[in-house]
């Protein structure tokens, strides 16, 4: 699974605050309309309250290795999606968000939240009850100590956010105030701090926070990092005791006894494993597994359930990414020669059994995707910068290349040839070279084998057109530290967005991100057509403007090129052994497995009599 997601990325993703028009404590925040749970609500409402408590869940996250458990940090050799579960399960924040929400957020450390009548400032009351997990009260002193740290040393992904907090105040020990730039995006900043994890002051001040470790760190949430066995697997166990625990945010959710999290050398061993019961859920990200693996005795039985699940969030960003920063991508025309490369519905048909679709732009499957030409509101917002952009923006929507399919794709190359002979890269000695003579080569890494089948025949292509193309897949830990170094040419890479795109735009596209070690704005832009629409997406105060905001980056980034689209899925489909129960609602904008299933005693034990127990 290549989806950068975590904890704060959904705090990022969430916009500010509406209707601020005199300082107020609320129970919660939403941009743009009013919250969907009043002040005295009692849980949400796609848990089941009677959930039962207990049992184990036996994950696989992912390939390879690590030497590091501390999320919020660049070093070592991190787990995929820095941050994820290992941030989410014992780590609490301010707030938490409701995925039946686009975008609102509600109290779980705090109380409430005040916001500025002028939005410069944001008060959080926390509550009296907050406990660390060795019992001790989780004050507004740990709340500044972590903003400080992980603003000094935090990994680029707090740091870039955190720049337009100028400071924060201790009121007590049960208030804390954060300050903001008056030239920042005010809208999303009260959010940003709501979502940071709060670490342990005390703890820290005993413990160097920026190294790596295996040492479970002091936290506060619903479960504790209870063993680490490196390079292999960890485990959370639940605190039975946890303060929040009825808290209506969390009534109905973390019913798992313990969650193991296990690494396996590649995805086909780990495959192989859930086939055999080493364990218990998987959603399926590889088409064909989908459409051929699922025949195995296991599913005729019974034992294992395959389903589809709906999905009511945008559509994840899934590019390929071709690095700016090297000389030979610089060409507009060269970009789009490699679109014109990839031939999606060939690929759709006879890689993927016709699962996926191509993504159009940046926020498919959305009111914030430019399908159309642009109105009077984007034209404002680009015509400043008419003369700096592809002329095509002005003109038309982007819409990618489209073949017949058929394997035939003599027409696309060929004006992939005129791209490229346009570019300066022409045809000598059977190579593409530039006027230094130059040889046009272009290596696409990976760190899976599975995704060769897919590079493969653009790399044919590649080659029919004279570029020195090739593959190259290394293990997990070298493919981090060479993306966290942008020492790349092409790489595959995917990032969640929500309903409310806000400052997390800034990491994506923003000049900053890009000459930032280890900031995900992989493919290296830095435009200033960019850098402003990301400004004006996160200031954006209502619905329409941040619409005409979202629909001109779009346009932009798209127009030049900036990244590939390849294909999406808007829905969950996943397989598990049949153990789980599930609340009867899903969540809209979430799956929902790890936070409100829960183990069903009754068919362990059925699985168990059968003489058929996943384990």
């Amino acid at each position: 699974m290549r989806v950068l997601s975590t904890a704060l990325a959904a705090g990022l993703l969430l916009a500010g605050l509406a209707g601020a028009a005199s300082a107020e404590p609320r129970h919660g925040l939403s941009p743009f309309g009013d919250l969907k749970y009043p002040a005295d609500f009692k849980r949400f409402g796609y848990v089941n309250p009677d959930a039962p408590k207990g049992g184990t869940v036996r994950l696989a996250y992912g390939e390879g290795s690590f030497d590091n458990v501390n999320p919020f940090i660049l070093k070592g050799v991190r787990l995929r999606g820095q941050g994820g579960l290992l941030m989410q399960l014992p780590f609490e924040t301010l707030m938490v968000a409701a995925q039946d929400e686009p975008d609102a957020v509600y109290g779980l450390v705090a109380e409430s939240a005040d916001v500025a009548a002028d939005r410069l400032s944001v008060t959080f009351t926390l509550r009296a009850e907050a406990r660390w997990h060795d019992g001790t009260p989780i004050t507004a002193d740990d709340v500044a100590f972590t903003f400080d740290l992980l603003k000094t040393k935090g990994a680029p992904a707090y740091r870039l956010p955190l720049r337009d907090v100028t400071g924060v105040e201790v009121d007590g020990p049960r208030k804390v105030t954060y300050r903001f730039d008056p030239k920042a995006a005010l809208r999303d900043l009260p959010l940003i701090v709501a979502a940071l994890p709060i670490l342990s002051r005390a703890y820290y001040g005993k413990t160097e926070f920026d190294r790596t470790t295996f040492e479970p760190p002091l936290a506060s949430g619903p479960y504790r990092m209870a063993e680490v066995n490196p390079g292999r697997s960890i485990v959370f166990r639940r605190v039975e005791d946890h303060w929040a625990r009825n808290l209506p945010v969390n009534v109905g959710r973390w019913n798992f006894g313990e969650i193991r999290l296990d690494f396996y050398r590649d995805r086909d061993v780990e495959f192989e494993a859930f086939k055999g019961g080493g364990y218990d859920f998987r959603e399926e990200f590889t088409s064909k597994t989908w459409a051929t693996g699922y025949d195995f005795p296991a599913i005729r039985d019974g034992r294992v359930v395959k389903e589809i699940l709906p999905d009511g969030s945008p559509a994840n960003r899934q590019w390929f990414v071709l690095n700016l920063r090297k000389p030979k991508f610089a060409d507009r025309r060269v970009r789009q020669a490699f679109d014109l490369m990839f031939d999606f519905e060939w690929t759709n048909t006879t890689l993927f059994y016709g699962l996926y679709e191509r993504s159009t732009g940046l926020f498919h499957n959305t009111p914030m995707a430019a399908t159309a030409l642009p109105d009077a509101a984007e034209l404002e917002l680009l015509n400043p910068f008419r003369d700096k952009l592809p002329p095509e923006i002005f003109t038309q929507a982007y819409s990618p290349p489209k073949s017949d399919g058929s394997g035939n794709n003599r027409p696309q190359l060929l004006k992939a040839a005129r791209l490229l002979d346009e570019a300066g890269w022409r045809i000598k000695d059977g190579k593409r070279r530039n006027a230094q003579g130059e040889i046009l080569d272009i290596e696409f890494l990976e760190d899976s084998p599975t995704f060769e089948r897919i590079a493969a025949p653009i790399v044919e292509n590649m080659r029919r057109l004279g570029i020195d193309a090739r593959m190259r897949t290394i293990d997990a830990a070298n493919y981090a530290n060479r993306l966290q170094g942008f020492d790349f040419d092409i790489i595959t890479i995917a990032w969640a967005t929500g309903q409310t795109p806000g400052i997390a735009e800034r990491n994506y596209w923003g000049t900053d991100s890009a000459r930032a070690t280890g900031g995900v704005n992989y493919p290296g832009v830095m435009d200033p057509a960019v850098d402003m629409l990301v400004e004006r997406i996160a200031n954006a105060q209502d619905r329409p403007s941040l619409t005409a905001a979202a629909r001109a980056l779009d346009r932009v980034v798209m127009g030049n090129q900036y990244v590939v689209t390849q294909w999406t899925r808007t829905e969950h489909p996943i397989a598990h052994w049949n153990i789980f129960g599930r609340p009867a609602t899903k969540p809209d904008f979430d799956l929902g497995f790890l936070d409100t299933w829960w183990v069903d005693a009754a068919k362990v034990t059925a699985l168990a009599r059968a003489g058929r127990s996943p384990q």
